[in-house]
Formats: C-alpha cells, structure tokens, sequence
C-alpha cells in the first residue's frame, strides 16, 4: 500500500489518498490517533507539503512520527516535501506549526542516536525515547530565483549557496527529505 498524506487536491494514482477536507480517497484528520491503518502494512508514504502543518504541540508531532513508524513496513520509503524554514513560503502561512529539517528528522534515527550518546552529545534522542528507527537516504533543497539559474550556469558554487540558504531568506523553496522506516 502507498499513502499521499495530507494530499490536498494532488490526487495521486496509485496511492490511498486522505486528507481532512476534500474529496480524497479517505477523508482523515492525522491528528487523530491511531491512524486506520494495520502495523507494517504501508510501503510507501508521501508527505508533501503536509508535515509542517501537523502536531501542534512537540507529543502531538512525535505520536505522527510514532504513526508513521507504526504502519510502515520494514525499509517503507518516507518522501516529505517541506517550505524551506527560511523563505516566505514558511513563514507568511500562519497554518505552518513548526520547520520541518533534516537536522530535526535525524533525531528520529537510532543509530545516530547512540552516536550521540556515546560522545555525549546533547541532541534529544527522539528515537530511543520513542521506539521508532528511521534512516535518513537523503536531503536536498530547491534554490528560489535567481538562485537556481544561477547555480545551474555556474555563476554561483554550491559552497556558496550553503552559506547564503544558512544565513539569508528567500535563498531555498523548499527542502526534500527520504527516510527509510528501520524495523
């Protein structure tokens, strides 16, 4: 089973989709727990532009990610689309609840988690205190014009775009994120 979470309008086949308004397959508030799936009977699950959103309170957001956990089959992939936390897009929606990074996403693996620590490090080990495991495969931004032409014509280096999206607004559109469910 493939699940478009929080579709909207963008009607995917080939995927369940559910929202909580709309005409979608399956009308759903994901705020609501459980969610009406099985254990471990999800492959695949598309989070675009629907996680920042969610979980208005830090338990409200980890019981989502504890669902996401729970119904995703061992190495499920996980694609969240989010505004990048720097741009407009972010911070003009009052319905956005929290920035969504890779950073944030990492302390929902284990194995980074016990990283941290051993080292001693002082991240929130999200994923031993909740007992979810997901590995993150990758992360990548969308640059905002002018940005984007003028990285792709090499006018600008890509050093150059990580410091600016780290320290200016209005650089990223958006941040892509893939984890793999660990079971």
């Amino acid at each position: 089973m493939k699940l478009n979470l929080g579709c909207g309008t963008k009607i995917l086949a080939g995927y369940c989709n559910v929202d909580k308004y709309g005409e979608p397959d399956l009308r759903w508030d994901l705020e609501k727990f459980p969610w009406p799936w099985e254990n471990d009977s999800v492959d695949e699950i598309i989070l675009s532009h629907v996680l920042e959103h969610l979980g208005k309170t830090p338990d409200q957001f980890i019981e989502i990610m504890k669902e996401i956990y729970r119904i995703s089959v061992s190495d499920a992939i996980i694609k969240i689309v989010v505004p990048h936390p720097r741009h407009d897009y972010f911070i003009s929606d009052p319905t956005h609840v929290r920035p969504i990074t890779p950073k944030m996403m990492s302390m929902f693996s284990k194995k980074n988690n016990v990283i941290w620590q051993e080292i001693g490090c002082s991240n929130s080990t999200l994923a031993l205190y909740h007992d979810v495991d997901f590995e993150m495969i990758s992360n990548s931004i969308s640059l905002d014009e002018p940005f984007n032409t003028l990285w792709r014509e090499g006018k600008i280096t890509s050093e150059k775009i990580t410091e600016m999206v780290t320290t200016l607004n209005n650089i990223a559109t958006e941040i892509h994120i893939t984890l793999k469910a660990k079971k």
